[in-house]
């Protein structure tokens, strides 16, 4: 797998946010002042043969596009109308856009738990979800955000008639899946189990201090029965 064919690869699941020379030489392992060479080959090699795929430079990412010849056919995937049913991987993503807007597509991943740049796409073609700006910070990720037509799709007159989403607490849950919930009763915030309940534990010190105090009362006793004892004797 030479060069071009990794960085092919990174910026094809990238989608549409691309990558930048530095993401892309932490990923391939490859120099930093190296990465535009190597994407130059491959921005040569795409347009030598009649694929559709080409690279676009924009501002300091590259992003993997398809070629203006292939524009009108692209154009009459985005004029299909929606699907009458989404699919689920579509749903729940557009569920995580509609409540938790604005966000990127990283943070979409990491609530689902897998990639969504392809799921994102196709919202995008469907018009239920835009670009609505850039997150400040590192790479400067696209914050997704939903459109009219996904007021319009779901009957809703803006984002405030959303539905509330279920408190976890009022969710029915089986048998089995209570026991496995109550497993995390005992994990704390940092993801260890806890060892007992705050101040079941006594330190050390603590321990002393008692044992110190109990055993007090008892010497005491102690001598005031020897000190009887010995008067006994002595009548």
């Amino acid at each position: 797998m030479n060069a071009s064919d990794q960085i092919e690869a990174l910026l094809f699941v990238a989608g549409e946010d691309g990558l930048s020379a530095a993401e892309l030489a932490k990923l391939t392992e490859y120099e930093k002042g190296a990465i535009p060479g190597l994407v130059d080959e491959l921005w040569q090699k795409l347009n030598d043969n009649e694929g559709p795929l080409t690279i676009r430079s924009a501002d300091g990412r590259y992003v993997l596009v398809t070629k203006p010849a292939f524009g009108k056919l692209v154009s009459s995937y985005f004029d299909l109308p929606v699907n009458t049913k989404l699919t689920q991987p579509q749903l729940e993503t557009l569920v995580i856009v509609a409540y938790q807007q604005p966000i990127t597509r990283v943070e979409i991943d990491q609530i689902r738990g897998v990639r969504s740049a392809g799921t994102l796409q196709k919202l995008q073609l469907h018009q239920l979800i835009e670009g609505v700006g850039r997150k400040e910070e590192v790479g400067r990720p696209i914050l997704y955000g939903t459109t009219p037509d996904f007021l319009d799709y779901f009957g809703l007159g803006s984002l405030a008639d959303l539905p509330e989403l279920p408190d976890i607490q009022e969710v029915i849950l089986s048998d089995e899946q209570q026991d496995e919930l109550a497993l995390f009763d005992d994990i704390d915030e940092d993801g260890d189990k806890r060892l007992e309940k705050p101040g079941a534990v006594q330190s050390t010190e603590e321990q002393s201090t008692e044992d110190q105090s109990t055993a007090e009362p008892k010497a005491t006793e102690a001598a005031h029965l020897k000190e009887s004892a010995e008067k006994d004797e002595r009548s």
